[in-house]
């Protein structure tokens, strides 16, 4: 019983520790070509406390790579600003989708 005790708390411990470990920041991505067009993507209906994120083109290094909206449940009081690509003395710099109040 006490081998389980210790194990648990040794559990809770590290997990505590990682849960404090500070996420990696999303670098910046940068590229000298512009994407395609944005794809057409039907939206469904969405059930109340969901909003719909439209999808987008990223870049993974190499070439775009079109990443399909999907819905996620709404914050309440803000609204959803979608990724967008954004042209800087002739590079593309992707701005990041997030949460607006």
């Amino acid at each position: 019983m006490k081998v389980k005790r210790t194990l648990l708390a040794m559990g809770f411990a590290m997990g505590s520790m990682v849960a404090m470990a500070p996420a990696p920041a999303l670098a910046d991505i940068t590229v000298r070509f512009g994407p395609p067009p944005v794809r057409h993507e039907v939206v469904p209906v969405l059930p109340s406390g969901w909003v719909w994120v439209p999808g987008y083109w990223n870049y993974n290094g190499h070439r775009y790579v079109w990443v399909s909206g999907h819905r996620v449940r709404a914050h309440h009081g803000a609204h959803w600003v979608p990724h967008r690509w954004v042209e800087d003395r002739g590079r593309w710099r992707m701005e990041r989708g997030h949460w607006d109040r």
